[in-house]
């Protein structure tokens, strides 16, 4: 064998060793974690997939945020006093969103099992672009209500999709900056819509029109533009025609496609569903992103109100949402980088929703001053956990139906934790807020407690399947979940 041909054999060996996951007991954590090295043509697949998708994945997660804190801005701009809306309203204008996404979960599930994804996606991104166009319409509250519940179903599916794209096109190891990136989008993408919303709010009296009816109007219009993208343009499966893919490519496809164990299957599997719900993991996962969820349902909604009443005005109050969103971005960062480079997820929970939990209680005892934006951005620190548990569910649950049941749960989860957050800012404990806040860090030291448990679980399981021994890697066109392929590592 020649010198060249021994080199290229230790190279395939060693990816082989890590993708195909053939362990024994005397294999160290290290080795069972150790990444895949790649090749320079998949290096250069991987930059042409990150121009290709990625911006989407920006545009989408910084104009569904945009819209949905919409009511955050709206409010300081005169929303309230044009349609009659009290305090305790406007708590529940924040809660009702929830609603419509919640009650459309399950038909989300099918039709993103049986649709194509970028179709789809596009189609309800046009559709929630309508109805916040139509929110500047609005007279009086009830309109509010109906805006704001569609909103919420057409919104619904947004993270599914994006959840399951990323997991289907980017390799195990990849996805922690994948879910990192669509996390820091929020914040990101919060930022620019700070800078737009201000700008807008000097367009108050346009003609006729209210500076809060224009911020809808903006957002709606710049909405409809970027469902029309998606519908043609988005990047939605390995094997996309958008990717325009060599004979190379198609092989380095195939092969990380096996390493994710992601294959997209129409047909629905019931069986992985119930497989789920059987689980302690899958508890643990609704658990987290509920409790998560407390403080971004409650600080997204009360954010620009909030900061008002420590003695800034309402121009000033949405222009500090932009160091939040920056602290939020940095939050992520941190999680991601503690993760990549200590190669421990439970680590990088620990500091960014310990962070969160400091937030909390200064916003909670702190004197009711500009000195609590301290509390405020540190409350932030949730993005860091939320973006680890994402990435954990994506290299560890495996089963087309199942992984979708997953993530579905997550956002039922999400719903239901930012549905929960406005309510307990109690409008008769404005504007401290304290027994939110308290509730708010409760809801982080219980994310700590349930990704520390689920990760003990999966490396209980690791353990077990290694003593009994692993050969090889499972074909992911089988479409087996991670329960019934006995050769599934967990990656954590």
């Amino acid at each position: 064998m020649s010198t060249d041909n021994k080199k290229e054999k230790l190279a395939f060996d060693h990816i082989e060793r890590n993708d195909v996951d053939s362990y024994t007991e005397k294999d160290t954590a290290s080795e069972i974690h150790a990444p895949v090295i790649k090749s320079e043509a998949e290096k250069r697949f991987i930059k042409k997939l990150n121009w290709r998708l990625l911006p989407f994945i920006w545009a989408i997660v910084f104009i569904q945020f945009a819209d949905k804190s919409s009511i955050s801005i709206s409010a300081v701009l005169g929303m309230l006093e044009d349609t009659n809306t009290s305090q305790s309203q406007y708590s529940l204008l924040g809660s009702i969103f929830y609603v419509g996404f919640i009650v459309f979960q399950l038909p989300n599930n099918y039709l993103i099992q049986r649709l194509p994804l970028n179709r789809y996606l596009g189609s309800m991104l046009i559709l929630w672009g309508i109805s916040v166009g139509c929110t500047a319409l609005s007279q009086t509250f009830s309109h509010l209500v109906v805006c704001r519940i569609l909103l919420g179903v057409f919104e619904s599916g947004t993270y599914v999709i994006l959840y399951m794209i990323i997991s289907s096109l980017y390799r195990r190891q990849e996805q922690s900056v994948c879910f990192g990136f669509l996390w820091m989008s929020n914040s990101s993408g919060t930022i620019l819509a700070v800078l737009i919303a201000y700008g807008v709010a000097h367009l108050d009296g346009a003609h006729g029109i209210a500076a809060w009816r224009w911020n809808y109007l903006v957002f709606g219009i710049l909405t409809v533009a970027i469902g029309i993208a998606t519908f043609f343009l988005m990047v939605d499966s390995p094997h996309s025609e958008l990717l325009q893919l060599t004979e190379e490519e198609k092989q380095i496809v195939e092969e990380r496609t096996q390493d994710n164990s992601v294959v997209k299957k129409r047909t629905v599997k019931v069986s992985h569903y119930w497989e789920s719900v059987k689980e302690p993991r899958y508890w643990l996962v609704v658990l987290a992103a509920m409790c998560n969820n407390f403080s971004n349902g409650g600080l997204v909604v009360f954010s620009t109100p909030f900061v008002a009443t420590l003695g800034f005005e309402s121009l000033n109050a949405i222009l500090l949402q932009i160091p939040s969103a920056s602290v939020s971005v940095l939050f992520v960062i941190l999680a991601v980088v503690i993760h990549r480079k200590l190669n421990s997820m439970a680590l990088a929970v620990i500091a960014s929703s310990g962070l969160a939990m400091i937030g909390c209680i200064l916003l909670a005892t702190l004197p009711h001053t500009a000195v609590k934006l301290v509390g405020y951005y540190l409350a932030w620190g949730f993005n860091g956990s939320y973006t680890m548990l994402l990435t954990l569910v994506a290299k560890n649950v495996s089963g087309y139906s199942k992984k979708i049941f997953y993530n579905a749960s997550i956002m039922v989860a999400y719903t239901i934790g930012n549905f929960i957050g406005p309510i307990v800012m109690l409008s008769n404990e404005a504007p401290v807020y304290r027994s939110g806040m308290l509730i708010f860090m409760v809801g982080n030291f219980m994310v700590i407690v349930c990704i520390c448990a689920m990760i003990w679980l999966m490396h209980r399981t690791n353990k077990q399947r290694i003593r009994n021994g692993i050969t090889g890697k499972t074909d992911a066109h089988l479409d087996l979940t991670d329960k019934e392929d006995t050769n599934f590592i967990y990656k954590f």
